[in-house]
């Protein structure tokens, strides 16, 4: 890893980086910066005395100053944040700062013809944020009693809601994916998390894993609910899925839910620091083989078993390592997902999702919520 200090340009809404390296949420983008073992950040008035009480940084500096002290040493220019922070570099003998890789590219040019030496991190800019702590694993852990808190206020509205030929109706209304998302995020908002983005997906809307949903959904078809709320906080979030049928689920369905349930099992089982991530994917796709489920590519769109096995997560909700085909070796204290899932047109999809930290020991639950998917 490169001996340059960090150098960010973010809000911390956006960017895992900068709420990683802040730990204190600013909704605009600011400069942060790192200089030897010390963390910097710059605010404007609005925010300075918020950070300042925060504690989080080592020293917090004033926007406002640091204008005045670029336009002294910028005199002939018209003073932005490329100046600001190259001024911030010449007091602080900074030579060269180290940046992601998606640092902005007009601020990265602007910084260069000032003479400022910046180098890409080329991967992460902090590594470290793989490896998660006690109070991390915590702040996940609370994300995921958020996510099953989405599940039981869904679960209650399926067995409230009654089935009416090929319509399910709730409240004396048809209920959509549209009524049951709003459910969910409303409970989430309410217990101190924002549930953006969640998947209801009903019948065969729920064979393209990321479909949100929409539209009446109907008894006796499969229905995905992938919640993963940010706990506001923290900025960590959670990640699980479950897989419902309100009605009666046909034979084809319960094999299918019997065998994602096998797969992932079996899959979070072999977790354990050292083990080759691979071989976790590889345990599923063995179990889906063995029972006949086929995977296809087509040029209209895939079936069966298309996507990783699952990723870790943080303050961002897909970031190292990834669980997949490609090879790739567990490090202890890791949070991942363990997602596999079935799709298939006319039967349905089916994805159950838990989340795990890596120990030597084997794998840690930082999620729980019941399997009981068939509701009458």
């Amino acid at each position: 890893m490169s001996k340059n200090p960090p150098l960010l340009y973010a809000d911390t809404g956006s960017n895992p980086d900068q709420l990683y390296f802040s730990r204190v949420a600013v909704h605009d983008p600011f400069i942060s910066f790192g200089f030897g073992s010390k963390r910097y950040s710059v605010q404007n008035a609005l925010e300075f005395g918020r950070v300042l009480k925060a504690r989080t940084f080592d020293k917090v500096l004033s926007l406002e100053d640091c204008v005045a002290k670029a336009r002294k040493a910028y005199p002939e220019n018209k003073v932005g944040t490329a100046e600001v922070i190259a001024t911030l570099a010449k007091a602080h003998r900074v030579p060269s700062f180290r940046v992601a890789d998606d640092f902005p590219a007009a601020l990265f040019t602007k910084l260069r013809d000032l003479g400022l030496k910046l180098e890409f991190a080329n991967g992460p800019l902090f590594p470290e944020r793989e490896i998660k702590s006690a109070k991390e694993a915590a702040a996940i852990r609370e994300g995921n009693r958020l996510s099953a808190v989405g599940f039981a206020v869904a679960e209650d509205i399926l067995r409230r809601a009654k089935i009416k030929k090929r319509e399910l109706i709730f409240e004396g209304k048809p209920l959509t994916s549209e009524r049951l998302n709003f459910a969910i995020e409303v409970a989430i908002l309410e217990q101190g998390g924002r549930a953006e983005h969640t998947i209801v997906a009903g019948g065969d809307q729920g064979c393209d894993p990321h479909e949100r949903g929409h539209g009446p959904l109907r008894p006796n078809e499969m229905l995905i609910l992938d919640i993963f709320p940010r706990v506001v906080k923290t900025g960590y979030f959670g990640d699980m899925t479950r897989t419902y049928l309100k009605g009666r689920a046909s034979e084809a369905q319960r094999k299918l839910y019997a065998t994602v349930h096998a797969a992932q099992r079996a899959a979070i089982k072999a977790v354990r620091t050292g083990v080759d991530g691979s071989a976790v994917h590889g345990k599923i796709t063995a179990i889906f083989d063995a029972a006949g489920y086929e995977t296809k590519r087509g040029k209209t769109g895939s079936i069966g078993f298309f996507h990783g096995t699952g990723h870790g997560l943080g303050v961002a909700i897909h970031e190292a390592p990834r669980v997949n085909a490609m090879p790739y070796i567990l490090p202890r204290d890791t949070v991942v997902t363990i997602e596999p899932g079935l799709y298939y047109p006319g039967l349905g999809g089916c994805r159950i999702e838990d989340v795990v930290q890596v120990t030597d020991r084997g794998p840690k639950m930082l999620s729980s919520h019941p399997y009981d998917w068939e509701i009458r």
